[in-house]
């Protein structure tokens, strides 16, 4: 049997004790003011035990892997039709890219880049009465936790600099695959990526990932087999950027990163893993948390492959 919290404990102490290169993603004001030094993992099993180390009970903002969340409510609500409006290839480029957008006539890679989660977004808003509340709701009972909430001075901040995320919706507009308003839907993103949560909480809510759509703490069924086989895909395939492969090369989870310093992945029918440390690499994920999971596999012997 692995013994997680000693594993978690060993890689804790070996990484906190090394240097952190990484930079905070200062191109959001408001995340650019979290300490740089945090630093919390949490593996949640199927059986819901937890085991963590650091700052694992902090919230900090997701940012980015909200997506997944994003994308897994659309897919339940609209079945394959999600595909008709955004593809399920890795991008290669940059996760705010123009160019991809223009070359493939307003129709994104994947549904982990912005312009991908924009369309997303335009999709929940169509078919949601209360999109916001309903989103978050939906958020809230994956992790099991009312409380989680958006970080409002981070939405602020991101409407107030989401000039890039502009361009991308309009564009995106001009090809005809919005359907709602532009400004509607840019709001509901931006309050979308700035949900607050913690390792614990989004180690949770990550679990349905690895229990075949199946909230372990209910027994409800959220996402079906098909459907959780792939969401895992693209995030295995797509999850990181234009850092993806490099990431399954090394790692061998099926996961996603934020710019808010946030890894969750999953190791399917044995647990969800979370890591957090603000500082962040070139390609816009955590230094530390991509050596945290890597570690996590070399040191359990387990991964996907």
């Amino acid at each position: 049997m692995v013994n997680y919290q000693e594993i978690l404990q060993d890689i804790y102490t070996e990484i906190a004790s090394s240097e952190n290169e990484g930079k905070i993603a200062s191109y959001i004001p408001e995340l650019a003011k979290i300490d740089a030094n945090k630093f919390g993992i949490c593996l949640t099993n199927l059986v819901g035990r937890e085991y963590h180390v650091g700052d694992s009970d902090e919230r900090f903002s997701i940012q980015s892997i909200s997506k997944v969340f994003a994308a897994s409510l659309a897919f339940s609500i609209l079945g394959d039709k999600i595909w008709e409006r955004v593809g399920v290839e890795p991008s290669g480029t940059k996760f705010n890219s123009l160019i991809q957008l223009e070359l493939e006539n307003g129709i994104p890679r994947n549904p982990f880049i912005n312009a991908g989660a924009i369309v997303v977004a335009d999709m929940l808003i169509t078919h949601l009465k209360h999109p916001k509340n309903d989103y978050l709701e939906f958020v809230q009972k994956l992790a099991g936790e009312n409380s989680i909430n958006f970080d409002f001075s981070v939405v602020d901040s991101e409407k107030d600099y989401g000039y890039r995320n502009a361009a991308l919706i309009n564009f995106m507009k001009s090809y005809g695959n919005i359907e709602n308003d532009v400004d509607e839907v840019l709001d509901f993103y931006f309050h979308s990526c700035s949900i607050e949560m913690s390792c614990r909480e989004l180690s949770r809510a990550f679990l349905i990932y690895a229990n075949h759509g199946i909230l372990a703490s209910t027994g409800e069924k959220v996402l079906d087999k098909s459907q959780i086989k792939r969401m895992n895909a693209l995030m295995q395939t797509c999850g990181f950027y234009d850092e993806a492969g490099e990431f399954s090369f090394k790692v061998g989870l099926p996961g996603k990163s934020g710019v808010g310093g946030g890894i969750a992945a999953v190791f399917p029918k044995e647990y969800s893993v979370v890591v957090w440390s603000p500082k962040l690499n070139k390609k816009g994920n955590s230094v530390y948390g991509l050596k945290t999971l890597e570690l996590l596999t070399t040191k359990s012997g387990l991964s996907i492959f």
